[in-house]
């Protein structure tokens, strides 16, 4: 569910309206969207690589694992691979441990913990084995065989969206649902590049070069570099196997040592082959974010390094093809292959590593920007090199860095932004301002105003919502069409004769997501100084709809539809001018008196639509439908004319509405 997924800069945010532990949360969180692959595709993916080992392999393998799940057998699968798993998995399989790792753990000794020990594992399996079978249903969009009628473009259009808005939805429950199972899915990995290919900065760019570059000790963290980390360490401890005399415990340790390190390392090589973390590895925030998303919806070609002049496509996460699942698959065997030959004595060019720790290698890849420096004795030594030229020679070709040659880049709504929002409405009012005035009528408004905030659109997913903004404008409404007194010889429409005359007001607006009650957010903001990691886990679950997740969005062809009830709220403040006035029934039959009154409307919207937006490289416009609810509030009721009379007493004015609003943003 998502990432996505540089984000420390975001802790630097004044607490300004939102309070800065929110601000740094979600911007944490899009490390949800920036797993190269779901969980399911991770694992089918290995599964593939296993069972296409030989015989031999396999069988040694298996033997392996039947070590490595000693002590654990009523959580480990019997089988390393097993394929005769469905939905609500009872058990995990090495198959998994990929899948695991990175998303769910941030080690080879943390993956290996969580797979035999976490309570939760098993249901993120589950989670994970439903969004496999719930996106298996989502067929692609058919293609209409005339696409020159304005009629075909909009059908073509319409079932395009139809599939998005499926898949989306698909992601939707399971990024819901894996956030209640792991608190920590959503902000786990969120400070590096440890999932993405890191860009070449020039086309010469050799192999040699680039290796050089992703893997000297010290080097940025990357998929290139954390996958070839961990393998060296997966083929240091197997040489032990192959070349000294253990013990039973002593081996039983150092191959289960050897699976968890070589299947952290099978998460980052397949990251390689995911078009998203190719293509979305640099920019701002927001263009790594669009950036990645958008190549993984819409594939990348990319060449590889010992290719040539041939080319394949690629897709990205929760889009995966067979024909991706097959050529990552086949790095990850002939990986894992060679890790089986080391153990097995068949590899002559991985000499022995006496000093491998028998332990599963414990760098945190989550909160780690560097490569670690090993020791002399466990550093890469130059006769390894073939053994891993061998498995990157097959890999895409990063991208250019930016300058001359650099891929398009596309953003998503993510950071600081200054706006300008128009909109007009239609109120249904029950009443006018007098206590005795109850029939309804219609009022019709404008609105023009200048927004401020953060956009965080889809930062815990595409259905997610941790928007924050406020704004300050104009606010005009026309009279209403109920008039103050039907009997009344005054014309029977016009500001005179209306039951809520016509006003101009000042408008304020302010939008946050909450996660039991309006703005709770901000009342829990202590609690980042005291428990930074639980304040994190309420803003993620905030920007996701909440505790009870019922404000999440739900895609549709036409855009999201959301219930935001207690997300926004308006305030318009009429009465700028001094006072409006309107005309009043008098203490005599035929007489009238002119009222002065001032009043604030609190407005509070229930449901939106929210068209699917396109993005320049730093605006976005869009349209939105809102329905909303809520008070106009009067005070005042002194009498203009006649000069002298008692005060008038006023009554609340309810009200039901719809506003179409045009939504520009500009990000600096």
């Amino acid at each position: 569910m998502t990432a996505l997924r540089n984000r420390p800069a975001a802790q630097r945010f004044p607490a300004f309206v939102l309070s800065m532990g929110l601000l740094a949360t979600l911007l944490g969180g899009v490390s949800q969207r920036a797993e190269a692959w779901v969980y399911s595709e991770h694992r089918d993916v290995t599964m593939l690589a296993v069972q296409h080992l030989d015989s031999d392999r396999a069988l040694f393998f298996q033997q392996l694992w039947a070590h490595a799940r000693a002590g654990a057998e009523n959580r480990l699968c019997a089988a390393g691979a097993d394929s005769t798993q469905g939905l609500a998995p009872v058990c995990i399989d090495w198959a998994a441990w990929p899948a695991i790792a990175g998303d769910h753990s941030c080690s080879s000794a943390q993956m290996f913990a969580t797979a035999r020990e976490a309570p939760w594992i098993l249901g993120v399996a589950d989670v994970a084995a439903q969004l496999k079978v719930d996106l298996a249903r989502i067929a692609e969009a058919p293609r209409p065989a005339d696409t020159t009628t304005g009629v075909s473009v909009l059908r073509r259009r319409f079932e395009t969206e139809s599939v998005r808005a499926a898949r989306t939805n698909a992601l939707r429950t399971a990024d819901l649902r894996m956030q209640r199972t792991d608190p920590g899915y959503a902000t786990r990995a969120g400070a590096n590049n440890a999932h993405f290919l890191l860009p070449r900065p020039t086309t010469d760019v050799t192999l040699d070069d680039y290796a050089a570059l992703v893997l000297r000790p010290g080097s940025e963290v990357s998929a290139v570099g954390v996958y070839s980390s961990f393998h060296l360490s997966a083929l240091q401890k197997a040489s032990r196997l192959a070349h000294e005399s253990l013990t039973p415990a002593d081996r039983a340790a150092l191959e289960r040592a050897v699976l968890a390190d070589e299947a952290f390392a099978l998460h980052f090589l397949q990251d390689l082959y995911s078009a998203g973390h190719i293509a979305g590895t640099w920019g701002t925030l927001s263009q790594r974010q669009g950036t990645h998303d958008y190549y993984n919806d819409n594939g990348l070609e990319v060449f590889t390094w010992a290719g040539g002049a041939h080319s394949l496509v690629l897709m990205g996460d929760a889009h995966m093809r067979p024909e991706d699942a097959e050529v990552t698959a086949r790095a990850v065997r002939r990986s894992l292959e060679q890790v089986l030959d080391v153990a097995m004595g068949r590899e002559a060019r991985m000499p022995d590593t006496p000093d491998a720790p028998a332990e599963p290698d414990s760098f945190d890849v989550c909160r780690n920007n560097a490569l670690p420096v090993r020791a002399d004795d466990l550093g890469p030594r130059p006769e390894e090199r073939p053994l891993f030229v061998d498995i990157l020679a097959d890999t895409p070709v990063s991208s250019l860095g930016p300058g001359p040659g650099e891929m398009p880049r596309f953003r998503s709504e993510i950071g600081p932004f200054v706006g300008l929002t128009g909109s007009v409405e239609g109120r249904y009012i029950d009443g006018g301002l007098l206590e005795f005035q109850h029939g309804g009528g219609w009022i019709g408004g404008l609105d023009l105003a200048w927004r401020a905030g953060f956009g965080l659109d889809g930062v815990t997913g595409p259905a997610g919502d941790g928007l924050v903004y406020a704004a300050l404008g104009l606010h005009a409404d026309s009279p209403s069409t109920s008039n103050y007194n039907d009997d009344s010889a005054l014309p029977s429409s016009g500001n005179l004769n209306a039951a809520v005359p016509a006003r101009l007001g000042l408008s304020a607006r302010v939008r946050m997501p909450f996660y039991v009650v309006p703005f709770d957010l901000l009342l829990l903001s202590p609690l980042y100084l005291a428990s930074p990691d639980k304040y994190k886990d309420i803003c993620v679950a905030a920007g996701n709809g909440g505790i009870v997740p019922w404000q999440a969005g739900w895609a549709t062809a036409l855009g999201r539809f959301q219930i935001v009830l207690g997300r926004e709220v308006g305030l318009t403040f009429y009465g700028l001018r001094g006072t409006d006035e309107f005309v009043a029934p008098g203490d005599t039959p035929g007489s009238i008196r002119l009222v002065g009154v001032r009043s604030t409307a609190i407005e509070l919207p229930v449901v939106e639509l929210r068209p699917y937006r396109q993005y320049s490289a730093n605006q976005s416009s869009a349209l939105l439908l809102q329905v909303f609810t809520g008070v106009d509030i009067p005070r005042g009721g002194q009498v203009v004319l006649p000069a002298g009379l008692p005060n008038v007493p006023l009554h609340n004015v309810w009200f039901v509405g719809v506003r179409l609003a045009f939504d520009w943003r500009y990000y600096p």
